[in-house]
């Protein structure tokens, strides 16, 4: 009797155990999680996932960093959407791309496999068109926030940007270097690195347009000694350098341009605009300028700014991100919009679904239907890219430590 008791009590904890495997089977998800390998999303307990792939470390992390900050104060103002008419708070899940298009492709992955529903970012053109390919396999889809390189989006359906481009960026900057006085420019781009190579030859597509003399110079990746290239500036008469590169090599060109006594025009692409530069420049006599997409005295911007300054001084690791300072940095601002337009995008879709939210962002296609950012209106081309025409062009000032407005530059397309 007792060992058919136990032959029976054993049968029940077996019996038991498959039960419980078998509603383990999923894991615990939440019925409501739809993570989809083909849309992209998961939809978790009435939470949306906004991926934000950026760098927080390597040559560009001091922009990366500047731009996470403009989406968390975003996200601060405003953490849920509404979709087809259900409620969902938003959590930003962030990764760190590194920079590098070598390591972008993992931190895209991570994201892919977080089953984020759309993704921010990236500082740095090359990340952007590196993590794209799998955004765009995965159908997940992508808002640029500073990244300019053409390559991003041409051939990324599932890639759009809040920023303007390169080809335009590289002409501003040409008209800017001829209309200052500038005869002949170095242009100096890093050896391999998509913006800067990009962003150069824009620029001396744009020389050519306005009949000035350049030549050209490319140093190789994690180059600290720029010597040779600022002589060669000076023994070739060049009154101006033009040098697209990251902040990391910014930082450096600068106080030995300074050391080496060169005393032409430093000109710069967006990259430029961090307090970096305005560090590596403080105390010299050097001309330093770049052009950017925003400018913190822009009247039109003047709620933002108060909000954003008031949000970085209410806690010291934000200004420790930004630079220790509480100057609001373009690609801070684009952040913000980036943000505010993937939220336009969500509220338009049907569905939370990679296709479904792609197709609400390619719907934002005229001045009539534009999300009103703080950079300006946005609304995107057939490509994907923001319809923009003006840049905003800052030097330095070296004495007080920080970045002058010196013109607006409108371009028509």
């Amino acid at each position: 009797m007792k060992k058919f008791i136990s032959i029976l009590l054993a049968s029940v904890l077996v019996l038991s155990c498959v039960a419980v495997l078998a509603s383990c089977g999923d894991s615990g998800k939440d019925p409501t999680d739809s993570a989809n390998p083909t849309g992209g999303t998961a939809v978790a307990g009435g939470t949306i996932k906004v991926g934000i792939f950026e760098p927080a470390t390597g040559a560009n992390a001091a922009g990366g960093k500047q731009e996470v900050l403009g989406i968390r104060y975003a996200h601060s103002l405003k953490n849920t959407v509404t979709v087809a008419g259900k409620e969902y708070k938003i959590e930003l899940v962030e990764v760190d791309n590194q920079t590098e298009s070598t390591t972008a492709p993992s931190a895209a992955q991570k994201l892919v496999s977080d089953g984020v529903s759309i993704v921010l970012g990236s500082y740095g053109s090359g990340a952007s068109m590196a993590g794209g390919e799998y955004f765009k396999k995965a159908k997940i889809p992508a808002i640029g926030c500073s990244c300019t390189n053409p390559g991003v989006t041409s051939d990324n359906d599932f890639y759009f940007r809040v920023c303007y481009l390169d080809p335009f960026q590289g002409t501003v900057m040409a008209n800017f270097a001829k209309e200052s006085g500038v005869k002949k420019a170095l242009v100096l781009t890093e050896l391999g690195d998509d913006y800067s190579t990009g962003l150069g030859k824009f620029f001396v597509a744009g020389a050519k347009n306005v009949g000035l003399e350049y030549t050209e110079n490319q140093f190789p990746k994690g180059n600290t000694d720029f010597t040779s290239f600022i002589n060669t500036a000076k023994a070739e008469n060049c009154d101006a350098i033009f040098a697209p590169t990251s902040i990391e090599s910014a930082a450096l060109i600068v106080p030995q341009a300074k050391d080496l006594g060169y005393t032409g025009k430093i000109l710069a692409g967006d990259t430029w605009e961090n307090s970096a530069i305005i560090d590596a420049a403080k105390g010299s006599n050097l001309y330093v300028a770049c052009s950017t997409f925003f400018d913190e005295n822009d009247a039109t911007a003047a709620d933002f700014v108060k909000g954003y300054k008031a949000w970085l001084n209410a806690d010291s690791a934000r200004l420790t991100n930004n630079g220790g300072n509480d100057i609001v940095a373009a690609v801070s601002a684009l952040g913000y919009d980036a943000y505010f337009t993937a939220i336009a995008a969500l509220e338009k879709a049907e569905k939370v679904d990679g296709e479904a939210i792609r197709a609400a962002l390619a719907s934002i296609n005229s001045a009539d239907k534009a999300v009103k950012g703080v950079t300006g209106d946005i609304f995107f081309d057939e490509i994907g890219d923001a319809e923009r025409d003006t840049a905003f062009i800052k030097s330095v000032d070296t004495v007080n430590g920080a970045f002058k407005f010196e013109k607006k530059q409108t371009i028509a397309k």
